[in-house]
C-alpha cells in the first residue's frame, strides 16, 4: 500500500537530507559482514523453543542498499537449518535501514518436511563503522512457522 507514496519521493543521499526519513540512493558498494547466527524472542513461550540460534552467516553488501547472505544455525526446532537471501532496504531513519529480506530456509520438520521454503520478513538494520545489527519479526504461521523477533549482531571483515 505504500508502494505509491514511494513513486513521489526522490532519492537523496544522507549529503543532501534535512529529513530524519530517507530514500537512499543506491550505489555500488563492496562489503562483507560475518555473524554468529540469532538471539530469538518467540510469542509462544509454551512450546519450549530454541532461543540460541546459534551458527555462522555471511553477508555481502554489493549495494546501498541492497545484499546478499547466506548461513545456518540451529533452530527453534533445534533442528539445523540454512539459509539463503537477498536484503533491500532502501528506507533509512538517521543510521537505521529498513526494508525486507527475501529467501528460503530448510531445517524445519514443520514446514515441508525440513525442504527448503520460502519467506518475507520485514527487516532492520543499524551499522555503524565494524559493527553491526539485523532484526526481523517472523510471523506465527499456524503450526508451521513460530513467530519471533529475532537479532543477530554482525562485524565487517572487509570493505
Amino acid at each position: 500500500m505504500l508502494a505509491p507514496f514511494f513513486l513521489f519521493i526522490k532519492p537523496i543521499s544522507a549529503q543532501e537530507s534535512n529529513s530524519w526519513i530517507e530514500i537512499i540512493d543506491p550505489k555500488p558498494k563492496t562489503e562483507v559482514w560475518v555473524n554468529p547466527g540469532f538471539y530469538s524472542y518467540h510469542f509462544q513461550k509454551d512450546q519450549n523453543l530454541n532461543n540460541n540460534n546459534w551458527g555462522v552467516g555471511l553477508e555481502y553488501r554489493f549495494n546501498t542498499v541492497a545484499s546478499a547472505t547466506v548461513g545456518n544455525f540451529k533452530n527453534s526446532d533445534n533442528g539445523y537449518s540454512s539459509y539463503a537471501g537477498i536484503y533491500y532496504q532502501p528506507i533509512a531513519i538517521g543510521p537505521i535501514k529498513l526494508g525486507v529480506v527475501a529467501g528460503g530456509f530448510n531445517g524445519y520438520q514443520s514446514t515441508n518436511n525440513g525442504g527448503w521454503f520460502p519467506a518475507v520478513l520485514p527487516a532492520i538494520t543499524i551499522e555503524e563503522g565494524r559493527f553491526g545489527a539485523n532484526v526481523f519479526f517472523i510471523p506465527t504461521v499456524g503450526d508451521k512457522v513460530h513467530g519471533a523477533i529475532s537479532f543477530q549482531l554482525k562485524v565487517k571483515l572487509y570493505d
